[in-house]
């Protein structure tokens, strides 16, 4: 990250945008450091994409204010969208043009100077991993290429921050390793990154999240930190049947939330004292086995969970 006392890449001040009755972005403030990564996190309908859209100059806001690059959200969102680099997962590569025709045509529709596109090409296929295959529609490639590709797409034009929108959404483990260490090595480079993700190994790579649930932003803070504040005492439990212990143990008193973790069920406590029996007792009624538990500290998933519910749950429907 760059000198504490630079101006910020981003800033959102009561940020606010509303379709009708319904508040899609309720008064969200943050500010995001020049190279720094800085993690979107929340449910679906949170209002992550909305605010993302309104920062990157493609909606404007209903009320509040904003800055991207210096450059105001309200007056200057066509300077925005040349100054950024946005991508989302339905980031549009065009699949009936090969891979150096997608890059041919994302250079002139960010000006990249000519006398630096031949240079900026090759960069990008080198980044995505497609350097001897350059004339293969980009249609028959993989999600994890075709992804690292758009990402490629999206920088031609070097810009100092990018908006990256669930980019990696569907893409397998290893592909979406290899996607984060491409921007780990922007952001080396000086390049701020704003990004959305749904997956908490993602989450951590970020040196700062900001969670929103309903609209609202609930919390900022290092993953670390967000870690360490959760105050529920939690256990680990494996079962002969996670789903259904997860079933069992609602309503249980000294059960706060439960929820699955992998092959593990992750159960939220009041109190860790008597729960272990009480637990074993519920799922020996139901017939379920619990073959071992033993407490943890939390996870980011579990800080997640803890402060949605805290906020009011997720929304549904």
């Amino acid at each position: 990250m760059t000198q504490a006392h630079a101006a910020p890449a981003v800033v959102a001040d009561k940020l606010r945008r509303t379709y009708g009755d319904f508040v899609a972005v309720d008064d969200v403030s943050f500010e995001v450091a020049q190279g720094e990564i800085f993690g979107f996190l929340g449910p679906n309908g949170a209002g992550k994409t909305t605010t993302i859209k309104m920062l990157a100059g493609l909606l404007l806001p209903t009320a509040g204010r904003g800055s991207v690059a210096g450059l105001d959200i309200l007056t200057q969102s066509e300077a925005i969208k040349h100054r950024i680099g946005y991508m989302s997962q339905l980031f549009s590569l065009y699949a009936d043009l090969t891979v150096n025709e997608n890059i041919a045509f994302f250079s002139g529709l960010y000006n990249v100077p000519r006398d630096k596109r031949a240079a900026r090409h090759d960069w990008a296929v080198q980044m995505a991993g497609l350097a001897d295959q350059g004339k293969r529609l980009t249609g028959q490639l993989p999600l994890g290429l075709k992804q690292r590709l758009a990402l490629g797409c999206a920088v031609l034009h070097e810009p100092k921050i990018l908006f990256l929108d669930e980019p990696t959404s569907g893409v397998d483990p290893l592909s979406r390793r290899r996607f984060w260490d491409l921007i780990d090595a922007l952001t080396q480079q000086g390049t701020t990154v704003f990004v959305s993700t749904h997956y908490m190994e993602e989450a951590e790579y970020c040196h700062r999240l900001a969670l929103m649930n309903r609209g609202a932003l609930v919390a900022l803070d290092t993953p670390q930190r967000l870690r360490a504040g959760v105050r529920e005492p939690l256990l680990e439990l494996h079962t002969s049947d996670g789903p259904r212990a997860v079933e069992a143990l609602k309503g249980l008193p000294q059960v706060v939330e439960t929820s699955m973790f992998g092959r593990s069920v992750h159960v939220a406590l009041h109190q860790l004292e008597g729960a272990v029996e009480a637990i074993a007792a519920r799922l020996a009624e139901r017939g379920l086995a619990l073959t071992a538990s033993k407490p943890i500290p939390p996870s980011l998933e579990d800080a997640f969970v803890s402060l949605v519910r805290a906020a009011g749950g997720a929304p549904t429907g």
